[in-house]
């Protein structure tokens, strides 16, 4: 029995005192993350996971001390149905403010159909095609916000445009942490460090990778993958492009 509720506890793995990386499980994507900012009064999800994750992250929540009602904000780094697959269903849990980047927020709130990802040759040994574009479903945004805006926890999170993966993908840079949560922008594969895959554009994607290491950021958490714990923005600067082979 102990062994049962071991294995369905929610994997959390704490990044820095209130910056916690929350595993979100199947097989459809690498080793896929969500991110919670734990304060005194209040809690800041970063992307929802898979349509089906609420009940996970509540879980962590509980496990956590906190209660559904404790959210206050969730930021969407895109509008994928990985990142933006449970925002609808945890925006109703209380007073919760839905993040997102303005050239994402149509396609995160269901107005507008996003473009698809164009494959690389290496994409297509992983993933064949995109019949359609893989939104969430539709969830309002209550802020669209853009390079350079703050949001009110972390110290000042600092939002970082980083268009490539999809037009309104952002990151976040969190100075309480001296963290940045990349989304798809920067993924973990195999103790490698790499440019993030599936993109929209990907010489913009390139673009903002060497943006996000120019934070100089120590921690960094990512889409897909482990975090990097110590000299995040060397490792981010130094990462690997999966289509030069």
């Amino acid at each position: 029995m102990d062994n049962l509720e071991a294995m369905s506890r929610p994997d959390l793995l704490q990044m820095a005192p209130s910056l916690y990386r929350l595993r979100i499980p199947g097989g459809q994507a690498h080793l896929l993350n969500c991110y919670l900012w734990v304060e005194p009064d209040d809690v800041t999800l970063v992307d929802t996971g898979w349509p089906d994750s609420a009940g996970l992250i509540a879980d962590a929540l509980t496990t956590l001390g906190r209660r559904t009602g404790d959210v206050k904000r969730i930021v969407l780094t895109h509008f994928h149905e990985d990142h933006a697959g449970s925002a609808a269903k945890i925006a109703t849990w209380s007073d919760v403010e839905v993040v997102a980047g303005a050239e994402d927020s149509p396609y995160v709130q269901g107005v507008e159909c996003g473009p698809v990802p164009q494959l690389t040759d290496f994409e297509r040994t992983i993933r064949a095609d995109f019949d359609e574009p893989p939104h969430g479903p539709p969830c309002r945004v209550d802020r669209t916000v853009r390079d350079g805006d703050v949001l009110g926890f972390a110290g000042g999170a600092r939002v970082i445009s980083v268009p490539g993966h999809t037009p309104g993908s952002i990151a976040l840079y969190l100075p309480a942490a001296d963290a940045l949560l990349t989304g798809d922008a920067v993924a973990e594969f195999h103790g490698q460090v790499i440019l993030g895959v599936f993109n929209t554009d990907r010489s913009a994607a390139i673009r903002s990778l060497e943006k996000l290491a120019a934070t100089r950021a120590q921690i960094a958490g990512f889409g897909h993958g482990e975090p990097v714990l110590a000299d995040a923005s060397a490792r981010i600067a130094a990462s690997a492009d999966p289509d030069a082979r």
